[in-house]
């Protein structure tokens, strides 16, 4: 491509952001005012294991739920580093708001990436940048355990219609959600990991509760368990075999912004331990309190959070568009490695945090108040369970060679 093609894209690309975004502000700036509407509710939000429909309607008011689509269907054309930047910010306001936020985007980046071409996609991403619906993801089924790439529902066909009835232990926000996107086999002969991808909007389906959801942290997600019953057209199924989804865009879109979110959330835990240090500094005539180390220690570890993310940001970026090294044992052991170290390193940091404050950041009702950043994050490493992610990439890692440089 040419200087001036180059040029002329990145032109087109600007005017279509213009027209998405009418006075001009950014994806960081709307988002600054969503994730300061998710604060005011993020206490509640968590008390009542509520879902926070403030925070997502302010980003349906910014037009960020279609952040991702193209421009060319009415959407803003966000790069994967634009949204996992917004999943960070969420995250800091709010962790419940972040996750469900990173899930919605997860979810868009497979539809942009793999709806390509067929109509019926095509219909739902214009659809989402005009009417900003909020997409929900049903992959963990019966019990499977939480593996994705086995399902147990199978889509059962009848000329151009399909239906699938499917027992999901987990559909986050499925209740509030306005359309779904979600796994299954690709017919009741097929074996359980030959899967496809569909995507269903709310008139296809019906959702009967089966599980309740309260827990530890990530209250407000409400991903409580359903009975899914859907019944649409052939068309709804993505073009593209779920093993290509799952490796290109699927698993490493989820894990950057999943662990963006987490890192948010360290870094709110972070700002409140800097709080703590410096009103504790300040009251004892500039000498540190005992917790002063662990604040470093915090303060280190998100530093070390941050820049993994971004590693992991400007590599997948700039292999985008090359299947070959996205489905690499090299790069799928890496992006998984990436959600195993990012769950780690944020409990760590809020960990220390916590000790940083000491009692006032353990207590429930102080300014510096850590126990809900630890409970949310608290659900990193079961979320995909690390064990599970390091027994099945065992074998990859034995494969790959050891780099010969830095750079490598």
């Amino acid at each position: 491509m040419s200087v001036q093609e180059v040029k002329l894209r990145n032109f087109a690309t600007e005017v279509g952001r213009a027209a998405f975004s009418p006075d001009g502000s950014s994806f960081q700036q709307r988002m600054a005012s969503v994730a300061e509407v998710a604060a005011t509710e993020a206490e509640a939000v968590d008390r009542e294991a509520r879902f926070p429909r403030k925070a997502i309607d302010a980003a349906r008011r910014e037009k960020l739920l279609g952040a991702q689509i193209p421009i060319e269907f009415g959407g803003g054309g966000a790069s994967v580093s634009e949204v996992a930047d917004m999943c960070y910010a969420l995250g800091r306001a709010c962790a419940s708001s972040g996750m469900i936020f990173a899930m919605h985007q997860t979810k868009i980046a497979c539809l942009v990436r793999h709806g390509a071409g067929s109509g019926w996609h095509e219909a739902l991403m214009r659809r989402v940048a005009a009417e900003q619906l909020l997409l929900a993801s049903s992959t963990t089924e019966g019990q499977n355990g939480g593996n994705i790439r086995f399902s147990s529902a199978a889509v059962e066909r009848a000329d151009t219609e399909i239906s699938l009835v499917r027992d999901a232990t987990v559909i986050s926000y499925g209740a509030e959600a306005d359309g779904i996107v979600t796994v299954a086999r690709r017919s009741d002969s097929s074996a359980g990991s030959d899967q496809v991808l569909l995507a269903i909007t709310r008139d296809d389906y019906t959702l009967e509760p089966t599980l309740a959801w309260e827990t530890l942290g990530m209250r407000g997600t409400c991903s409580a368990g359903f009975k899914l019953n859907f019944r649409g057209a052939a068309d709804q199924i993505f073009p593209v075999p779920y093993e290509r989804i799952h490796a290109q865009t699927m698993t490493p879109v989820a894990h950057l912004c999943w662990s963006s979110v987490w890192a948010g959330i360290a870094a709110a835990a972070v700002d409140r331990a800097q709080l703590f240090i410096r009103k504790a500094a300040r009251g004892s005539g500039g000498n540190m309190p005992p917790g002063a180390a662990h604040f470093t220690t915090a303060k280190m570890t998100l530093t070390k959070l941050r820049a993994v993310i971004a590693a992991n940001l400007q590599f997948y970026e700039a292999r985008e568009r090359d299947e070959r090294a996205l489905s690499s044992v090299d790069f799928q052991s890496s992006i998984n490695l990436l959600k195993v170290e990012a769950s780690e390193l944020a409990v760590a940091a809020v960990m220390h945090a916590m000790r940083a404050c000491g009692l006032s950041g353990y207590r429930n009702d102080t300014d510096v108040s850590i126990g809900r950043h630890l409970r949310d994050v608290l659900s990193a490493p079961i979320m995909i369970n690390n064990d599970r992610i390091l027994a099945s990439i065992g074998t990859a890692t034995l494969m790959s060679t050891v780099p010969e440089s830095l750079r490598d």
